[in-house]
């Protein structure tokens, strides 16, 4: 089977009071959602995954809450590939005129049949 590979432009969101950092593909319908233990994983009709959720975001980059606020540009990568899931999420804030960087790695077996496929979600 080839890999499906997604190219897109997305959108972001951050819920203060929640604490959750939100990734969103554009052009893509939202189906159901796959939980895993601080995420959840957006998928569309077709299985492919089309957002991400992140619980407790701050603790989970290690950033003070009103920073996740200033965030600067971001790549979103999620991969499954034999039902391993790979995330990859880049992105920087500028603090007092110092550059942030994160680019945590996350990887999840998925115990559903999805198939083979990338996104890659940009701002």
């Amino acid at each position: 089977m080839n890999k499906k590979i997604f190219n897109k432009k997305g959108e972001w969101d951050y819920d203060f009071f929640s604490d959750i950092l939100f990734f969103k593909v554009k052009e893509r319908e939202y189906s159901h959602s796959i939980e895993l233990k601080n995420l959840v994983v957006d998928v569309d009709s077709e299985n492919f995954i089309v957002g991400l959720q992140i619980f407790n975001a701050s603790r989970f980059f290690n950033i003070d809450k009103p920073l996740l606020r200033q965030m600067n540009s971001w790549k979103l990568e999620a991969s499954i590939e034999n039902n391993i899931l790979e995330i990859r999420v880049l992105f920087n804030i500028i603090q007092r005129n110092k550059i942030i960087e994160k680019s945590p790695i996350l990887i999840q077996e998925i115990n559903r049949d999805m198939p083979d496929s990338k996104i890659i979600c940009v701002s």
